[in-house]
């Protein structure tokens, strides 16, 4: 058999020969620091077989940063984890262990509960395996043998994990631990460097609330401490930035268990929200956009025809009425295509653009509910434009534009992946070609560089889909657009062509922001609370020194108001030190200070970031305007 190097060496090697052979031939270093072989872009246990013709990539303990690196350390450090709870705690049950963004989980069954407390005690005893080393050996058995092994061990969940397999049955050996598990692992331990458990959650059993509640142990795992103190310090920053915690702080909205998953939002919440939303409404009209307002209640007739009943169901809030079935809507497109079905259209009439931001409800697992970024209730800007084939291309890239309008103002860092067909697709493979190539046309033409994500799209369409790295280095996807050749003809929607024959439209699903608590949510985490001026909810708080000085300080807040600002006159019986402090702590982007000195003519400002100048009320506007012309409003 032969593979190819990525230089487009071929390198023979024996029939079955494993990516640990091939590093071998290569290089008895490169042997020694692999860790992961990926063939044909698809990772592969070092001891796995390779396939004939493959094109190969090893990786090494000097890849320290790729995600596929970290990928195979953090599911060995998993193992290390349940090996350590198996000693440690006679009688536990052990479940399943998965690497996931920055780190690792498992799930266990304990006789009796746990506290973080315990997670110093366990973490010690993983770092005496790593004292001690361990070496992952790789096995393949039959599923009765595998059955039998850990109902013998008294393993339940294993033995479920088993029943439901596909494919060959895999355990992985390291120590006296075996564990089920489809790998990669590391050759050995020595390549984790550093290792931190890092907090305990609860966890239904694959995720239904019918299960045992397990236990959920989090830690993360890496090649060097220099990078595991980095990424501490980053959770560190992570949790100072929780919108669930600034929310309250900045007295922009709560939540209550009088309704779980949907936000109460307050008036300075309600700020940015109508910031937002102005900026949508302004640039929807700019761009040719309708607005509409459809229902929030459907017959179940409805939902079968778009197919959510049979798909979504489960995540959607039903109930009866006179002895009909309604679904509280989780989306807008459905709507939208019986409202252009109402109507009859001609190609000329296209492309129609409708847009709505109405509210949306998701019965989402109330373990799944996560602030603002995970909601049961939630607002989308959300349009669908039907055109004509022939218009795809331009309609796409309006939308990108649109997008763009809107991430460049707030100085968002936007990366963009095309996701194409996946394997349960509808329709036909012409035309699928014909929409994976408008939308990569769209993005070429606008000059976007792009990652193919192979088999993401909806089972409808191609998507492209827009990611925001936050100040964190944390990706956000925030913005969609796809391509729908399906819901138009479940629909029966068409519109007379120029050759006065029926035609189905293609349908753009488009939201750019996305959900606006979701999109608050990732901003209030982005800026750490400190909007920039034009976004922010109070942009002036005006502060008499004293009693003697309010009526002045009341006029000067008259003034900018009426000069379209949001403005606070802070009143209160509190010394200026804590008002100021309480400003800084609120992250008021501009403090004026009113006293015995101060005048139109020399004003005490106080400018986030800046500290202290005096200027001219004239001066003061037109610094305001510039703030506010940085964010375009």
């Amino acid at each position: 058999m032969k593979v190819i190097l990525p230089d487009e060496t071929e390198l023979r090697l024996p029939d079955g020969a494993t990516g640990l052979d091939a590093a071998r031939v290569i290089g008895p270093r490169l042997a020694e620091q692999a860790v992961l072989v990926k063939a044909d872009g698809v990772v592969h246990d070092l001891r796995q077989p390779l396939p004939d013709g493959a094109r190969l990539q090893i990786l090494t303990t000097r890849d320290r940063h790729d995600p596929d690196a970290l990928y195979v350390l953090r599911h060995s450090a998993a193992h290390l984890l349940a090996e350590a709870v198996r000693r440690l705690y006679p009688g536990v049950k052990i479940a399943i262990g998965p690497p996931i963004e920055g780190g690792f989980y498992y799930d266990f069954e304990f006789p009796q509960p746990i506290s973080e407390a315990d997670l110093e005690r366990i973490e010690a005893e993983v770092r005496r395996e790593l004292a001690e080393g361990r070496t992952w050996s790789r096995e393949e058995i039959s599923a009765d043998e595998a059955r039998a092994r850990f109902a013998a061990e008294g393993e339940p969940y294993k033995v479920e994990l088993v029943d439901s397999a596909q494919g060959a049955i895999t355990l992985y050996t390291q120590g006296d631990f075996t564990d089920l598990c489809r790998g990669p692992h590391l050759q050995d331990s020595s390549p984790i460097k550093a290792f931190k458990l890092t907090s305990l959650a609860g966890a239904y059993w694959r995720g239904d609330e019918h299960n045992t509640q397990l236990t959920r142990i989090y830690g993360t795992a890496f090649y060097s401490q220099d990078d595991l103190e980095a990424h501490l310090e980053r959770l560190e920053q992570a949790r100072a930035r929780d919108h669930r915690r600034l929310g309250p702080q900045l007295d922009l909205f709560h939540f209550s268990e009088i309704s779980p998953g949907s936000p109460f939002w307050h008036p300075k919440g309600m700020a940015i929200w109508n910031v937002l939303e102005d900026l949508r409404r302004s640039e929807n009209a700019a761009r040719g956009y309708v607005e509409v307002r459809t229902p929030q209640i459907y017959d179940k007739e409805l939902w079968l025809t778009s197919g959510h009943w049979q798909k979504y169901r489960e995540h959607m809030f039903t109930f009866e009425s006179e002895e009909r079935e309604f679904g509280l809507k989780p989306m807008n497109c459905p709507g939208h295509c019986a409202l252009y079905a109402h109507g009859a259209w001609s190609y000329r009439d296209l492309p129609l653009r409708m847009a709505e931001a109405g509210n949306l409800h998701r019965n989402e697992l109330s373990g799944a509910l996560h602030g603002l970024l995970r909601a049961r209730m939630f607002a989308q800007d959300d349009a669908h434009l039907f055109c004509t084939p022939e218009q795809v291309e331009d309609e796409v890239l309006g939308c990108l534009e649109f997008g763009y309008a809107i991430y460049d103002r707030l100085g968002l860092e936007i990366t963009v992946e095309l996701s194409t067909r996946p394997e349960n697709k509808l329709g036909s493979d012409e035309e699928w070609d014909r929409a994976e190539a408008a939308l990569a046309q769209a993005l070429e033409r606008k000059g976007i560089a792009y990652t193919v994500n192979a088999g993401d799209g909806a089972f409808y369409g191609p998507k492209i889909d827009l990611h925001m790295l936050d100040s964190l280095a944390r990706s956000w996807q925030i913005g969609t657009v796809q391509l729908d050749f399906q819901l138009p003809q479940r629909f029966g929607l068409r519109y007379q062509g120029a050759d006065n024959a029926e035609h189905a439209p293609v349908m753009i699903h488009r939201a750019l922001i996305g959900s606006f608590e979701r999109f608050i949510g990732i901003l209030l985490e982005h800026f750490g609370g400190a909007f920039p001026l034009w976004l922010a909810p109070v942009q002036v708080r005006v502060l008499p020194v004293g009693e003697a000085h309010r009526a002045a300080a009341g006029a000067l807040a008259g003034r900018l108001r009426g000069a379209g600002y949001r403005v606070e006159l802070d009143e209160r019986e509190e010394t200026l030190g804590k008002r100021i402090r309480d400003s800084e702590i609120e992250k008021v982007p501009v403090v004026v200070v009113f006293g015995e000195r101060e005048s139109e003519a020399a004003l005490a400002v106080r400018t986030r970031g800046e500290g202290q100048s005096t200027l001219s009320l004239d001066e003061l506007l037109a610094r305001l305007a510039a703030g506010a012309a940085a964010g375009g409003g």
